[in-house]
C-alpha cells in the first residue's frame, strides 16, 4: 500500500481540482434547475471522475482488474457526499443567495471528503480486496 502521507497529498490534489470542476458545474446548472438537481448533476459528473482519478492517481490502480466493482463502491461513497451537501442545502432554506449557497456547499463537501478518503483507503481500494 503506498504511503499514507502521499496518498494523503494526491488525494488533496485530485479533491481540490474536482471541487473546482464541480462549483463550475454547479453554478451553470443552477442557473437553469434548482439547487438539488443542479447538485445532484454537478456532484454525479464530478464523483465518477475523482473516482477514476483517484483509483489511478492515489491508489496506483491500473488495468480492468476490480474496475466495475471499485465504479459501484464509489457511487455508495458519492450517495453519502450526496445526502450530505443535499441536506446541507436543505437546512439552509429557499431564497439564499448564490455565493452562500456555494459556501455551505464547499463546507459540506469538505466534511464528506474526510469520510471519503477512509472509506476509499479502507474499503474500495484496501489491497486485500483486489
Amino acid at each position: 500500500m503506498r504511503a499514507l502521507g502521499g496518498q494523503l497529498l494526491r488525494f488533496a490534489v485530485v479533491g481540490a481540482v474536482s471541487t473546482l470542476a464541480y462549483l463550475v458545474l454547479y453554478s451553470g446548472l443552477r442557473g437553469v434547475m434548482g439547487p438539488f438537481a443542479a447538485n445532484s448533476a454537478a456532484l454525479l459528473v464530478t464523483a465518477v471522475a475523482n473516482t477514476a482519478a483517484n483509483r489511478r492517481l492515489t491508489f496506483g490502480r491500473q488495468g480492468r482488474a476490480g474496475l466495475a466493482r471499485q465504479h459501484v463502491e464509489g457511487l455508495v461513497v458519492f450517495g453519502l457526499g450526496l445526502g450530505l451537501t443535499n441536506g446541507a442545502l436543505a437546512l439552509l432554506g429557499a431564497g439564499a443567495p448564490p455565493v452562500v449557497e456555494l459556501v455551505v456547499l464547499v463546507l459540506a463537501s469538505v466534511t464528506t471528503t474526510l469520510a471519503r478518503f477512509a472509506v476509499l483507503r479502507y474499503w474500495v481500494f484496501h489491497p486485500r480486496r483486489d
